[in-house]
């Protein structure tokens, strides 16, 4: 988004010459993107950020998919994915097991207490979501303080890694875009500002405070891409450190952004999913389902109405609080409910009739709506409740023997 920052020693004037105090010339880099029409930056290297002396094959955890087919919707247990006894192994880059994905956007979980390697993603944006935990994200534009609550946007290409803070492990929900995830058009002017009626504002994102310079010889950068096979992961190795940026300037960084300086819009009636809508990318978008004061006419429904929003799969992982609408279905903190294109979806038994009244809801879950179908990967294979699709009916043929 249109949003300038300065940090670190820059020179006044762009594309000049800029040398440090002993004269030595600063290697100028312009990172930017859609072919220099769109958001980029400039960063100050001390050493030729081109330079690699290796570059080998990584290779990535199970990315395959199976459809969701036989049509239905589903519920995931993503807690039952790291016992305990793995935290202290597994870092959020190469821990992560893909639980849903299309050619849009993939979706993965991990929960990690180990220093994760130099890592960037060459498809698209990364958007992470912290469950809990909290972590320093070092980046090659400086260093990012994530809490819980914190999405971490990484622009595609930003060379990265998480280094897991406290006695806590970090619990980290990964949204990998095949594009770049902006603010929605209509919350920004014509100039890329945040307006008055967006749920939050630019002061609400916190991008690097200071550069970040790392000493280091024939370091690796774990770099994930796409060929014509599919997406796959290539090991390279550079002859000193990638975070060697005395300076940088532009509209393209990463930033945090707490869901809790999210402002939710309510109305008189129930509001659609997108009176929730946070961020978008190619073909999805994200939403915040925050604590509120909900519905105030008379005679309103707070949980939602049923519904088939026949364009879309509708993807809500729950966070926290006590959402209202999937009261009696077994779902908690850590949970993700699929609701497909192609089936109605709604509140569960009990739920329309006892929201009556209600004035505020605590709840708290992001939800990713995609255009296209998603797919299942090996990690929701993993931990699905079974019987979740029956739920409403309260039968069913995998209703005995539910997880």
């Amino acid at each position: 988004m249109a949003f300038y920052r300065q940090l670190g020693n820059v020179p006044p004037k762009r594309h000049t010459q800029h040398r440090d105090e002993d004269g030595r010339l600063y290697f100028e880099e312009l990172m930017g993107e859609e072919g220099f029409s769109s958001d980029s930056s400039l960063l100050y290297h001390r050493e030729i950020p081109s330079a690699i002396v290796d570059s080998t094959v990584w290779e990535l955890r199970d990315q395959s998919t199976t459809p969701n087919h036989p049509l239905k919707p589903r519920h995931l247990k993503l807690h039952e994915l790291f016992p305990e006894q793995t935290w202290a192994e597994t870092d959020v880059v190469t821990g992560r097991r893909l639980i849903l994905g299309n050619a849009d956007v993939r979706i993965s979980y991990v929960v990690a207490a180990k220093e994760s390697p130099l890592y960037r993603n060459a498809i698209g944006d990364e958007m992470v979501y912290v469950e809990s935990g909290e972590a320093v994200v070092e980046t090659v534009f400086g260093a990012l303080h994530a809490r819980q609550g914190d999405y971490v946007l990484l622009p595609m290409s930003t060379t990265h890694r998480w280094v897991p803070q406290g006695s806590e492990p970090l619990r980290a929900y990964a949204i990998e875009a095949n594009s770049h995830i902006v603010p929605p058009k209509r919350y920004l002017s014509r100039f890329g500002q945040l307006l008055e009626h967006a749920p939050y504002c630019e002061r609400d994102l916190h991008g690097p405070a200071e550069p970040l310079i790392a000493e280091g010889t024939d370091v690796e950068v774990l770099v994930k891409h796409r060929t014509s096979r599919g997406i796959v992961g290539t090991r390279m190795v550079y002859p000193t450190h990638p975070f060697d940026v005395v300076g940088w300037d532009g509209c393209l960084y990463p930033y945090t952004f707490n869901i809790s300086d999210y402002e939710p819009i309510t109305g008189r009636v129930h509001q659609p999913p997108p009176a929730h809508q946070a961020f978008e990318g190619n073909n999805f978008v994200i939403c915040n389902f925050v604590p509120r004061k909900v519905d105030y006419h008379p005679l309103s429904i707070p949980v939602p109405y049923y519904h088939s929003n026949v364009d879309s799969d509708e993807i809500m992982f729950y966070v926290g609080g006590d959402y209202e609408a999937r009261k009696g279905s077994g779902i908690g903190q850590g949970s993700i409910s699929i609701h497909p294109g192609g089936h109605a979806h709604g509140p569960q038994p009990g739920a329309y009739e006892r929201s009556i009244g209600a004035e505020f809801f605590d709840e708290l879950a992001v939800m990713v709506d995609t255009f296209r179908p998603l797919e299942l990967g090996e990690g929701a294979l993993a931990c699905e409740d079974q019987a979740y699709a029956w739920s409403w009916a309260g039968r069913g043929p995998a209703s005995e023997g539910a997880k």
